[in-house]
């Protein structure tokens, strides 16, 4: 049973490893309902140790951690898991968070320049609309970055050159997660300013496990089960099922227009189990 701020669930019964795999949209409202109050308290825990504003990316790290946990069904002490996490991500994550705090930064002053200018030369929106393509990128990088921090031993550039080549080869779930996140940001800055006390307690650990949710297979079927079929092992991450049979996978991205890359394992790194 996981540790919790509040005493307000069990741990319940469980799911048993060999139980038969939902369709990916009833296993997201399933899994999202076990452990709604602990996103809520990965959520409060994002916050606070946010506050530093240079935590920002161990913060996310560790959430993102946990994330992948809830993810795969495995067991999770939360708070353990969470501060475990921050601890063993927070060099390289420190990195990407500060680089993250200042995009965020350049963003806002451009929103403020092009908004309250009188009149710009009409160059000035070409330059807008490369900022917001670079930007539109970047954020999508970070479906994958955070997790391939968490979930792979690579270095750091490894990780970013990873993280833009997935963006592509995953481009059906990065373009549904970009549009679901989006939605989740508009509706926060157009509910301005009563949305600011919603922002403590849930959408960000919301848009964390959606993201998580979507986009961890094709970390899975690009970068973790080619490291384990090189080694002519299956992966341990999949289902039960899907390791013994000749079935596809739960977790596969089923887009079929991919061509699959090969990733150098033994030069970049290892896979954590």
């Amino acid at each position: 049973m996981g540790v919790s701020f509040f005493d307000h669930q069990s741990s319940g019964k469980g799911v048993a490893k060999d139980a038969p795999q939902k369709k990916p949209f009833f296993r997201y409202f399933e899994i999202f309902g076990r452990k709604f109050w602990q996103i809520i308290e990965l959520n409060l825990l994002f916050i606070l140790f946010s506050l530093p504003i240079v935590t920002f990316g161990p913060s996310m790290a560790a959430m993102t951690h946990v994330m992948r946990k809830f993810i795969l069904e495995q067991p999770c002490f939360l708070l353990d898991e969470f501060f475990t996490a921050f601890k063993k991500n927070f060099k390289q994550s420190l990195f990407i968070g500060i680089l993250d705090v200042i995009c965020i930064a350049s963003v806002l002053v451009v929103l403020h320049l092009y908004v309250f200018a009188d009149k710009l030369p009409d160059e000035y929106y070409i330059y807008l609309f490369i900022f917001v393509g670079i930007i539109s990128v970047f954020f999508m990088m970070h479906f994958f970055i955070y997790l391939e921090i968490v979930a792979l031993k690579l270095s750091l550039k490894a990780i970013v050159k990873n993280g833009l080549f997935l963006v592509f080869l995953g481009v059906k779930r990065v373009a549904l997660t970009f549009v679901i996140n989006v939605a989740i940001l508009s509706l926060i800055l157009l509910l301005l300013p009563f949305s600011l006390i919603a922002v403590i307690f849930f959408p960000i650990a919301l848009m964390c496990f959606t993201t998580v949710f979507i986009c961890y297979p094709v970390i899975q079927k690009y970068i973790v089960n080619p490291y384990y079929e090189e080694k002519g092992e299956v992966n341990p991450e999949l289902p039960v099922k899907a390791r013994y049979e000749d079935e596809e996978a739960v977790f596969v991205d089923r887009g079929g227009s991919e061509k699959e890359i090969k990733v150098n394992t033994r030069t970049h790194g290892k896979v954590i189990k």
